[in-house]
């Protein structure tokens, strides 16, 4: 199960991002500041570095943690903070790939730890280890994508950070060293040296940072190839030897000289190459020209936001039925299928906070890829401002030829909104609709925001069910009916079962075609739900789409079982997660696969709702292996 950073990696040269420190002390920091601290003290400073980055071409951003160990925080006063620093620098950094709405990875970046990890020359195991594992468990658990140990100028002490690294997750590790112009770490240890150790200790790349400008790197990367040629080498050179101008350290190196060496730098077999100390999304926008150059791609403007191509136009064909006793419109794709019998996939995608959507529509493609039916938009979850649902739909439907589900809440519009909206939705082709209530604004980040609830998720649903007859709220005709497929939400994991069966049954008796559930983790809740349902009201109606949601480690579960609304986790499934330790990924997709499978052996279950976590999209869909493998069968 090859970790998809790798995957993407072993396809072509990736981009990194530039300096933290140097664009955070042009921010307002002061020398003398703990950076790390900045996460939860200036994140809006933070924030915006990663955009400006992102902005400027980098496919990879680093999280600031470079220095956020306990003993390099306690010399600033911090030691008992590492959790929520590491956790807010990968949380930043994810705001920033949401608003961009770019694909763009996150790393999760480890320095060395200072000396008050040491006794003189030696390294303090009895601190060095539990400190590199407290502070890469955090950034694993924020949903880091992988790990960067960077600017270590002691093997030794980088290969105790790769070891534990491997020990405590189950992500990729690029293991960088820092040469001085001797040509050597600080321990003493030639760059060929360096390359065959990192190899050997099972680093996934081996490269080098900081040091010197690209011209000497570059040498240093050169002897690193020779001596594993099969590695994948990183290479992020600082701008040059710095001066002191004043308060300010001046480095020479201009943006064109970057452009102009990273080409070099992929003949020498460096896969991953950005910069360190003085560069800034200026040489991260050259480097971005001369990479495209480079590999031959068309090349991407860094422009504060990218266009989207402009969309073909679609026809829709009117759905032109009269309510007069006619034949009904013709059904979606997806309520075809599930009148066929057949066992549908869906896949959820969150809208970006910003205006672009390319991390959506590649999430969307990554689905069809590995056999989606459709694609889930949620609308604004969790009450947090997104890019409207229905927008993101209609990109995805144009531009990945995939059938989309909207998520419709009730949250934020007026009866009057919400039947203008679905006009909307039909005739621009969306037309699986999932009726909701929404989170109150309470739960986001608008607390002046005011909630609508016009009507809840039922009254949505029976809304939607006039409109199929021809008729709007007030029962005055359209002239034509509308083809939606009306869905509706049940949680089979609620504590008061009965009052979330009757609601259910109100649910369906107002027109619900299917539904979808929830994240189960135990199958035999769903058997209860079904049980108690058809005690109380008869054979179960519609068919249900089960929703998995796979878990990426102890830690990710015990977050979602304690802090999220409507996730329930069962003590079994945690502690399984928590045997796994730092193969929590395997893990987390291997009961998701037997948990899929002992659903669809289960009455009334036709299909399954796939929620990624973090938005990794190619984590969630190796799920789908099991279910190609039984069609085999």
């Amino acid at each position: 199960m090859t970790h998809p950073f790798l995957e993407r990696l072993r396809r072509g040269p990736l981009l990194a991002d530039g300096a933290m420190g140097t664009m955070l002390h042009a921010s307002g920091a002061r020398v003398d500041q703990c950076l790390d601290a900045l996460n939860l003290e200036q994140p809006d400073w933070v924030r915006d570095i990663h955009l400006a980055y992102i902005r400027a071409g980098a496919e990879v951003i680093q999280s600031n943690t470079f220095g956020a160990s306990a003993p390099r925080l306690a010399e600033h006063g911090y030691g008992g903070q590492v959790r929520e620093i590491n956790f807010r620098g990968v949380k930043l950094a994810r705001e920033a790939r949401e608003i961009s709405g770019q694909a763009v990875w996150l790393a999760g970046t480890v320095g060395p730890l200072g000396r008050r990890a040491r006794r003189g020359d030696e390294l303090r195991l009895d601190i060095a280890e539990p400190a590199f594992a407290e502070q890469m468990a955090a950034l694993w658990e924020a949903g880091a994508d992988l790990l960067i140990l960077e600017t270590f100028s002691d093997l030794p002490e980088l290969l105790v950070a790769l070891r534990l690294a491997k020990a405590t997750t189950d992500l990729p590790v690029v293991a960088e060293v820092t040469f001085g112009n001797d040509g050597v770490t600080g321990d003493g240890t030639l760059p060929a040296d360096v390359a065959r150790a990192l190899a050997a200790a099972g680093a996934d790349a081996a490269g080098v940072n900081c040091s010197l400008g690209p011209a000497r790197l570059l040498d240093f990367i050169a002897e690193m190839h020779a001596a594993e040629p099969g590695m994948p080498l990183s290479a992020m050179p600082n701008a040059g030897l710095p001066y002191r101008a004043g308060e300010r350290m001046i480095y020479p190196t201009a943006p064109h000289y970057f452009a102009e060496r990273t080409p070099q730098f992929l003949a020498q077999g460096v896969a991953l190459v950005g910069g360190c100390c003085g560069t800034t999304p200026a040489h991260i926008a050259a480097m971005r020209a001369g990479l495209d150059e480079a590999i031959g791609q068309p090349h991407r403007s860094p422009a504060g936001h990218e266009e989207l191509a402009p969309l073909p136009m679609v026809r829709v064909s009117a759905p032109g039925v009269a309510p007069t006793g006619e034949e009904a419109p013709e059904p979606t794709g997806l309520l075809r299928k599930l009148r066929a019998g057949k066992f549908v996939v869906s896949v959820e995608v969150d809208p970006p906070r910003g205006f672009s959507a390319a991390k959506m529509l590649e999430g969307a493609a990554i689905a069809r890829e590995r056999g989606a039916d459709a694609v889930n938009v949620a609308d604004s979850p969790m009450a947090r401002v997104r890019m409207g649902a229905l927008a993101l739909c209609v990109l995805i439907q144009q531009q990945v030829g995939i059938e989309t589900i909207l998520h419709l809440t009730t949250r934020d519009r007026s009866l009057m909104g919400l039947q203008a909206d679905l006009i909307g939705a039909h005739a621009l082709g969306v037309r699986n609709i999932i009726a909701l209530t929404g989170d109150p604004p309470s739960l986001g980040d608008t607390h002046e925001s005011s909630a609508v609830y016009d009507v809840d998720s039922i009254g949505l649903a029976k809304i939607i069910s006039q409109f199929n007859q021809g008729l709007d709220r007030s029962g005055k005709p359209f002239g034509d009916r509308s083809a939606f497929t009306i869905i509706v939400a049940s949680d089979p994991t609620r504590a008061d079962m009965i009052q979330e069966v009757d609601r259910f049954h109100r649910k369906v008796s107002a027109g619900a075609h299917l539904t979808m559930t929830q994240p189960i983790f135990d199958p035999a809740l769903w058997s209860r739900f079904l049980q108690l349902y058809e005690e109380r009201h008869g054979p179960f109606p519609v068919p249900v789409l089960i929703g998995i949601l796979p878990l990426q480690s102890h830690r990710h579960a015990s977050f979602l079982h304690n802090e999220v609304p409507g996730i329930t986790i069962p003590e079994a499934a945690l502690a399984r997660m928590e045997r796994a330790g730092a193969e929590g990924r395997k893990e987390g997709v291997r009961m998701a696969q037997e948990l899929l499978l002992e659903l669809m052996e289960l009455p009334h279950v036709q299909g399954v709702y796939l929620m990624p976590s973090f938005g990794r999209y190619e984590v969630a869909c190796e799920v789908l292996d099991v279910v190609k493998d039984r069609a085999v069968q």
